[in-house]
């Protein structure tokens, strides 16, 4: 399974922006997909995630204001960013979870800041 994270940029505080996931190859097998964010010197932190039945779960943090979605007929991963923060500036990056392996995708910077 290969992913393809697209969608990152700078932003303004209070402003939206949306990320895509593209997953290519073996992914029939992929059950569990989500987004993750790394800041430098911190740990890699769940973002959100969505099952392939379509339910989801978030972080604190985002409740109320992100957005997980999954278009399996496209094999594409979303993420819906909304009233955006400078605490969510970040390298996001996309997960897709097999029976046997975790894959990720290369990472997109979201850069939050007037």
């Amino acid at each position: 399974v290969q992913l393809q994270a697209s969608g990152g940029g700078l932003v303004q505080p209070g402003g939206s922006l949306r990320l895509s996931c593209a997953a290519s190859g073996s992914t029939f097998s992929i059950n569990d997909m989500g987004w993750y964010r790394q800041v430098p010197g911190k740990q890699r932190e769940l973002v959100a995630s969505i099952t392939d039945g379509g339910v989801t779960n978030y972080a604190d943090s985002v409740k109320g204001r992100f957005t997980i979605s999954r278009d399996n007929a496209k094999d594409t991963l979303y993420l819906w960013m909304s009233n955006l923060k400078p605490e969510d500036t970040a390298v996001y990056y996309c997960n897709a979870e097999t029976d046997w392996v975790d894959y990720w995708g290369q990472g997109t910077l979201v850069t939050v800041s007037s």
